[in-house]
This record gives structure tokens, sequence and C-alpha cells, in this order.
């Protein structure tokens, strides 16, 4: 151990090259360097490993038979090394491994169909496990490696994850198709008078998140019912006299219709965040790079 402590990476790249070289001043020419400096190295190598390494014969090193015994081990060592410092190349197609994604229920819809066409066509042996998104505990799960990828949006994530927008989403007011309503645009007075449906995945209540939008402007909604996916909602407004604020990209449905209004909430983003640990892995770059794709 006191051997190793003594030795670095120049001085293994010293006898490498002395090896294959034999000659002072070429190794010190191939390196960069003088040829006092291959010889202090050399002399260093010499402590370490207890033996002369290399003999002066006329212009040329010979080596000891301790130093041609090293010879292939040190090759070997230095290849090793340098495999260690190269860039890592992700392979899609031949990447094996197992990679979870905690998704909102709106993303599970939007976007996750679409990115497994993507990974059982690039990455066939790439398995993947969906959570539900549970944003009480993602700080634990996602530092305890037991998440590696949620998608969601930016207010429910811990400020230490890194996130990167996918895109800025919108709500639109819609209804179930069969329901009649007047043709002329709706004023925001008339929309949050109406009774409607909210999509409260996290929390069992009778709130949404554009009741401050109203509020600002004065009003208050009508919140008759709350569902905590927004899969349920066409179904709901199908066969109801209520409306609801809806993403875009879950739409068009067969059995809701868009409602003119004459404003609509701000848009939102969706993001795919992770742990600042993972930012360098090639299976995380992979993916985010095809859902901002999407």
């Amino acid at each position: 151990m006191n051997g190793m402590n003594r030795l670095d990476i120049k001085q293994l790249r010293v006898l490498q090259a002395l090896l294959d070289l034999k000659n002072l001043s070429q190794v010190a020419r191939k390196m960069g360097l003088t040829q006092q400096a291959i010889s202090e190295q050399l002399r260093k190598l010499r402590e370490v490993f207890d033996d002369r390494l290399f003999i002066r014969q006329g212009n040329s090193m010979v080596a000891t038979p301790k130093a041609l015994s090293m010879q292939q081990p040190l090759d070997h060592i230095l290849k090793e090394l340098e495999d260690l410092l190269e860039p890592e190349v992700f392979m899609p197609q031949t990447y094996k491994g197992i990679f979870t994604i905690s998704a909102t229920d709106y993303a599970t819809q939007a976007l996750l169909p679409q990115l497994f066409s993507i990974t059982r066509r690039d990455a066939p042996d790439l398995k993947l496990i969906v959570r539900d998104f549970a944003s009480d505990n993602i700080n634990q799960l996602i530092a305890a490696g037991e998440l590696d990828l949620l998608i969601t949006f930016p207010e429910f994530i811990p400020d230490n994850l890194s996130y990167v927008t996918l895109f800025e989403e919108q709500h639109l007011c819609i209804t179930g198709c069969e329901n009649d309503f007047v043709t002329e645009v709706l004023t925001l007075a008339q929309v949050a008078a109406h009774a409607q449906l909210v999509v409260s995945p996290s929390r069992a209540n009778l709130r949404g998140s554009h009741d401050q939008w109203f509020a600002e402007k004065g009003l208050k909604r009508n919140i008759v019912m709350s569902v905590p996916s927004f899969s349920a909602v066409p179904d709901i407004l199908h066969t109801t006299d209520m409306i609801a604020f809806y993403p875009s990209r879950l739409l068009p449905n067969s059995k809701v219709k868009e409602l003119e209004v004459e404003a609509l909430p701000p848009t939102f983003k969706v993001i795919a965040a992770w742990h600042p640990r993972t930012s360098d892995s090639g299976i995380h770059r992979w993916l985010i790079e095809q859902l901002r794709n999407l």
C-alpha cells in the first residue's frame, strides 16, 4: 500500500513508453517532457518497485526481467483507465435496464402512449414502470432511487430537483357533445355560474386549479363535482349538463365539445424532472430528448 501511495498515472505512462521505445530522449519527445524529467520519473519508479527496471546500454535502455513482466498488465491497466475517461455513448438499441417514471394522470394520457411507442421501437430491452404521482413523498422516493423521472407540473416538485420544460399547455372549456348552449361567446360570469366539474388528483375537494384566476376577476366558480383523473371527465360530461376546463392535448374527444368563452385561464407548463445526480445518465438524457421531441 505504501508503494501504491507513491505511484501516479504519469509514472505508469513513462514506464509504458520506456518499455515501447527503450530510449530516454524518444520518450521525452513523445510525452512533451524534458529528458531530465523522464529520468526523474524513472528514479521514482525504481524506488517504488525496488528494481533498476532499465539498464543503459549505449543509446538504448534495456528492460530488466521485472520491467518486462509488467508490460502486459501495465498496458491493460492503462487501457482500462483510458476507457474510464471515454465519454459515454448511449445506444438505446442495446440498453438493458428498468426505468421508473412517476407521472400525473394528464401526462399518462397525453405523453406516455407516444413515448412508449418510441421506446418499444428504439429501445426494445428497456423495461418501464409507471407510478402514480404522489407529491407528498416525491423527494424521498427520487433521492432513494425508487423513481427515475417525474412528468408533472413545476409547482409539484421540490426546488432541489433538476427539470426541463417540455411544453406549455392550455385548458379549454368543454361540455358534453349533446348539451345545448347558446352559440355566442360565453362570458366568464356565465361560465363561473354554470355547474362545473373539476379534476383534483391529489386532494379530494371541490377546488380547482383556476379558482384564483376567477377570484381575481371577482367571480366564484360553481363547482359541484370533483374527480381524481382527467380520464373520467368526458364520460361524466357526456351524461350531465356540467362544464369543465380540460387540457387541449387530450382533445378531440367524441363525447365532448369545446365552448367559446371570452377568455381562457393562463397556460401552464408541463415538465420532466429528475435528481441532479442522474443529469449525466445516458438513459435519462435519451428519454428526456424523446419527450421534448413529442
